[in-house]
């Protein structure tokens, strides 16, 4: 874990769902916290600091920076409508902070595995590897990751999860609900993936916001497994043990894809939010294994991850449950 008793500690992204499980790690650590929301968002129940700043425009950015310490960079734009918004959404977010504040002692970026590519081989991909990003996301958080390193430098830690899950989180939910119905669909056939539950992933960032942390990190909570596997630890969870995985042809889910794509552009005139499922997350999908290699944040900082698959899934459909959502 990190030193960061007393340390001036700004967050953005602290609203959403991973910013829920690492704010009590931070106030834990003795942090001193600030955190960055737009005006519209729902802060009551964060009990710290909230200084009102818009990523980006940048409106309000350079004050609420002002006087910190390190910055935990966690907003990030998930599902858009094009490419066009996932570089407004995250790209043009780390252009803004950088021209904001060049005096941080240290920037933690959280950025994704996604920007490093897929790999359905051991140890994974590393962090040393040529990036390959599939995706308009990937490409904008590997983007995002260049803009603070050509701000910040040698200040710059960077972090790339893969597949985060736990209480709160919105973006697996629909396949919760479907693995709770006794269904969960593969595409093409299954495939490795690593993984990691949000409260090792706030130890994570924790880890990289102390001193001796450098560089590109990647992240599990250890050994792949297959995507299958993982529906099946979902279904034991919610009292499912016997589970139907179908494995939807790759042409089918990309039409399906395309489909609910194009549905989420009538929407968008509407007032909808981007829909979970378009054509830019079924070209992640059918990459064939996301496999990260995590032996150097290991080695260097010591991380450790510390939640089960089983005891991790447990507490995310507590989490579900205890917010009426399945």
């Amino acid at each position: 874990m990190s030193d960061v008793y007393g340390k001036k500690i700004c967050l953005t992204g602290a609203t959403g769902f991973l910013g829920s499980h690492l704010l009590p790690f931070l106030e834990q650590a003795g942090a001193e916290i600030t955190c960055i929301a737009r005006k519209s968002s729902n802060v009551e129940h964060i009990p710290h600091k909230i200084a009102y700043a818009d990523l980006a425009s940048g409106k309000g950015l350079r004050e609420a920076l002002k006087g910190q310490d390190i910055l935990i960079h966690m907003a990030a734009l998930l599902f858009g409508y094009g490419y066009q918004d996932y570089l407004a959404g995250n790209a043009t977010a780390a252009r803004q902070i950088g021209l904001a504040a060049r005096d941080l002692e240290k920037v933690v970026h959280v950025s994704s595995l996604a920007a490093a590519g897929p790999c359905a081989t051991l140890p994974g991909v590393g962090e040393t590897d040529i990036p390959g990003p599939v995706s308009a996301y990937g490409w904008s958080k590997l983007m995002s990751e260049s803009i603070l390193g050509n701000f910040f430098g040698e200040r710059l830690v960077v972090l790339r999860p893969p597949i985060i899950y736990g209480s709160g989180d919105r973006g697996l939910l629909p396949v919760f609900r479907g693995v709770k119905r006794g269904i969960a669909a593969v595409p093409g056939w299954s495939f490795p993936v690593s993984v990691i539950h949000a409260d090792d992933a706030a130890r994570a960032i924790l880890c990289c916001a102390d001193e001796k942390a450098r560089g590109i990190y990647h992240v599990s909570d250890g050994a792949p497994l297959e995507i299958a596997d993982f529906y099946r630890a979902m279904g034991k969870a919610l009292g499912r043990d016997k589970l139907t995985i179908v494995n939807v042809p790759l042409p089918i889910m990309g039409l399906s894809a395309v489909i609910s794509g194009f549905a989420g552009q009538i929407g968008k005139f509407f007032g909808s939010k981007p829909p979970n499922w378009n054509p830019d997350k079924y070209r992640e999908a059918r990459a064939g294994g996301w496999v990260a290699n995590d032996k150097k944040i290991v080695k260097e900082i010591g991380f450790k991850p510390q939640i089960s698959l089983a005891d991790g899934m447990e507490e995310a459909v507590g989490g579900y449950r205890n917010q009426d959502l399945l």
